[in-house]
């Protein structure tokens, strides 16, 4: 008798300001290797997920990355796909057919991407219900200082969870090189990126990484009756928001001889395409970028060594070495990674 294999196909959703996660199970027949072609195409009901109006509902499903599913025993599998309209098209919410496009123009600049994904874990079943992990019902934990990196009963809130997701993306093959408990209690970091290995860094790549460890780390929260916010600003008042901080070099900035040349060429481009950037970087940024907890306010635009209250933050390695990598501050960790990969390539690579 044959063997079925699951594969969840997981795409985004026409969702407004903020595209989401949706997915659905597959049974097919084992394919030993499974390449990706191996996975046929798919149609789901587009006017259930703000894609496709009920009198032409089908959209397809075109599968683009898949990696093993480690939520599940045996050969299953995790399918990322693109989401086409009836007629094979690329849908108007398919960003990362944007994001392949640019990186057609760029490829010979050789550009590598890692994201620093921060979250906040809530419980509560009810929306009404819902507040931080942890934190006093209805009340709030002392004030920011000791949990950042924190160790302990009292400083972090939901490390099982982390441990698990961590276990989750290394099982799934992800570009994952790092996990810290953040500055406000019950929020967590994790970073998807270059690695100093020799593995795929470029940002189509890390994208696809990235969404596949959000859906990861929503299936695993979930198990645990916790639910995971990518708010800019997950509490009001004085408490540190969340955001998709974003490393980028290319072949120029990695260069020994004008490495430095080429970052501040790139900063500058940078800076005369703020505007624009802060409109991609995520909903609810304004939220954020007020200028006080380690951000740049949202109407400058500023570049330092190792300056964490600036929009771009050239690290103090690659100042004194010469050439490396710069930090944007400034996407949102609810901005969609194909998105600002796309910004940054335009502005940085294409000038």
């Amino acid at each position: 008798m044959k063997k079925l294999n699951y594969a969840e196909y997981i795409w985004l959703d026409g969702a407004s300001p903020t595209q989401e996660l949706r997915s659905k199970t597959r049974m097919l027949y084992h394919k030993e290797g499974r390449p990706l072609d191996s996975f046929p195409e798919w149609s789901f009901d587009g006017s259930s997920t703000w894609q496709a109006l009920g009198r032409s509902s089908d959209c397809l499903l075109k599968p683009a990355f898949f990696t093993k599913d480690p939520t599940r025993e045996g050969e299953n599998y995790i399918v990322l796909c693109e989401v086409l309209n009836a007629d094979s098209t690329s849908h108007p919410t398919n960003r990362r057919a944007d994001l392949r496009r640019m990186m057609e123009q760029t490829a010979g600049q050789d550009p590598y991407i890692g994201f620093e994904q921060e979250y906040t874990f809530f419980t509560g079943e009810l929306e009404s219900e819902k507040w931080p992990m942890g934190w006093p019902k209805g009340g709030y934990p002392s004030p920011q200082g000791p949990f950042y990196c924190g160790i302990g009963a009292g400083r972090v809130y939901g490390r099982h969870i982390v441990e698990e997701h961590s276990k989750a993306c290394e099982a799934a093959g992800l570009n994952i090189y790092g996990v810290n408990a953040e500055v406000m209690p019950s929020q967590w970091e994790f970073q998807i990126g270059y690695r100093g290995e020799d593995e795929p860094s470029d940002p189509l790549t890390m994208s696809d990484h990235l969404w596949v460890a959000r859906y990861l780390l929503h299936r695993i929260a979930e198990k645990y009756g916790v639910s995971v916010s990518f708010s800019n600003k997950p509490v009001r008042g004085d408490w540190n928001g969340a955001g998709m901080h974003t490393n980028f070099s290319t072949k120029s900035t990695r260069d020994k001889a004008r490495g430095l040349d080429a970052i501040n060429e790139a900063i500058k481009n940078l800076g005369a395409h703020h505007l624009e950037h802060i409109k991609n970087y995520g909903e609810g940024l304004e939220d954020r970028l007020t200028g006080l907890h380690e951000t740049c306010h949202i109407s400058e635009f500023k570049s330092g060594v190792s300056n964490r209250g600036a929009s771009i933050r050239i690290p103090v390695a690659t100042h004194q070495q010469g050439h490396g990598y710069l930090e944007d501050r400034r996407p949102g960790a609810n901005a969609d990674p194909y998105v600002v990969s796309s910004q940054l390539l335009e502005a940085i690579c294409l000038g």
